[in-house]
């Protein structure tokens, strides 16, 4: 029988099975219908930053953590997953905006985000801040003209997660730990602690530890355990295109446009948008339109998402697909990237797919014991699965195996939401995002 059954063979299941094998503890079950990594952990655009705001510094020393794990797994692995290290780039085109961002910027560092450099480039840690848009422009001359300044996040960038996901699962199950494909469907508790679960085809196995990562499903299982986890879930798409015009350059860092935005459409545009009961592309859409290059030097290909309809759903499958969303996302991105105005006269040959960001109030992941003894969960890994990735597996096995934790634990684990301390100071940050 294995100690640990784990349902979920996504990024936070197989890491969390990864790290616990190195502790040594082998005798773990992975539980997924699915293949491994294919409900949501590759939908992802598989980006990584240390870059988030307060309160406190717990996301970034969350985020800290989990990159200097991957320089180790990238340094050990040979590279297997290709950890590309070009950053994040915040860019406005409105004053105000560039005052917050810069405003943020000094914050964040004095968290632990790295120092601050003003109108020049570097590659060390932190940021480079540009105040003024001739000293962005100088760095990324491609950005609009109306661009007045920004902030490069250096410690970000991104990475393949199936490559990622799939190092991690052949070490583990070289190690021992066994992957099983059937859901969970019950959890079965005798004196206060977990004693075994059922699986989809009428078996059971005996454990001492269940471990919950299903992810978008996460709550569906919390049930199980008579657990309500405080989590919703948002339907996010995201667009692969082929970028013939080489509008985004190869070099280009993670782009963000910061800034809400009218999408220029013509009168007849307008009214085609009316009549399929899409007028509200016409209004003003939401910030953080943003795309990146994907693969080598000599792809054309570019991933590009913007969340201008999040709305809260019951996960189900297959997901539901605007059929506009790669021409918003293209036309959204002209804002920062003038020369992707060609694509005006026929879209580029594109896909897209999506997955569900699941959430938390406050937007912070979901690591820690919940319910009867030996039930534990990582979930709540919203936009940031990827990124959290790393820190999070081990995390939960830090937690499994009742292991020293680290300062950012107590801020993670579901027992914050007893602290009447924490619930005051969180309710008043919004969603945790930058």
């Amino acid at each position: 029988m294995p100690d640990i059954v784990i349902a979920g063979a996504g990024i936070a299941g197989i890491s969390t099975a990864f790290h616990l094998a190195r502790a040594g503890k082998t005798d773990v079950v992975l539980c997924d219908p699915l293949s491994p990594l294919t409900l949501t952990s590759d939908k992802s655009t598989e980006c990584y930053r240390n870059w988030w705001p307060g309160p406190d510094n717990t996301m970034v020393a969350f985020m800290n953590r989990s990159i200097d794990l991957f320089e180790k797994y990238a340094a050990e692995s040979g590279d297997a997953f290709h950890l590309t290290r070009r950053g994040y780039l915040y860019a406005t085109g409105d004053r105000d905006r560039l005052e917050m961002l810069v405003d943020a910027a000094r914050d964040i560092s004095d968290l632990g985000g790295g120092a601050l450099r003003y109108d020049e480039t570097s590659q060390g840690p932190g940021a480079d801040v540009f105040t003024s848009g001739d000293s962005l422009r100088k760095v990324f001359p491609y950005l609009s003209a109306n661009a007045v300044g920004g902030v490069h996040a250096r410690r970000a960038g991104w990475l393949s997660a199936q490559q990622l996901g799939m190092w991690w699962l052949d070490l583990a199950r070289g190690a021992g730990v066994r992957i099983i494909s059937k859901s969970v469907e019950s959890v079965s508790i005798s004196g206060g602690r977990v004693v075994g679960v059922g699986l989809s085809d009428g078996t059971g196995l005996d454990c001492d530890v269940f471990v919950n990562a299903a992810g978008p499903l996460a709550p569906a299982v919390a049930a199980m355990t008579g657990v309500i986890l405080p989590m919703r879930a948002e339907l996010h798409l995201k667009v692969a295109f082929k970028d013939h015009a080489r509008a985004v350059p190869r070099s280009a860092p993670m782009l963000i446009w910061c800034d809400p935005q009218l999408i220029p459409w013509g009168p007849r545009e307008r009214d085609l948008l009316a009549a399929e009961a899409h007028s509200d592309l016409a209004e003003l859409l939401p910030p953080y339109c943003h795309a990146r290059p994907e693969g080598s030097q000599r792809s054309a290909w570019v991933l590009a998402l913007w969340e201008y309809d999040k709305k809260i759903v019951e996960p189900s499958w297959p997901i539901s697909i605007d059929p506009l969303y790669t021409e918003v996302v293209i036309r959204g991105l002209e804002a920062m990237i003038p020369a992707l105005r060609s694509y005006r006269h026929g879209l580029p040959t594109s896909s897209v797919d999506g997955g569900y960001y699941t959430k938390t109030p406050e937007n912070r992941p979901l690591i820690g014991p919940v319910g009867a003894d030996g039930s534990f969960v990582i979930a709540a890994l919203s936009g940031f699965g990827i990124m959290a990735s790393a820190a999070g597996g081990e995390l939960a096995a830090d937690h499994i195996l009742g292991r020293e934790l680290p300062g950012y634990a107590a801020y993670l684990s579901p027992a914050r939401y007893l602290d009447a301390g924490y619930l005051e100071v969180m309710d008043s940050i919004g969603d945790g995002q930058l």
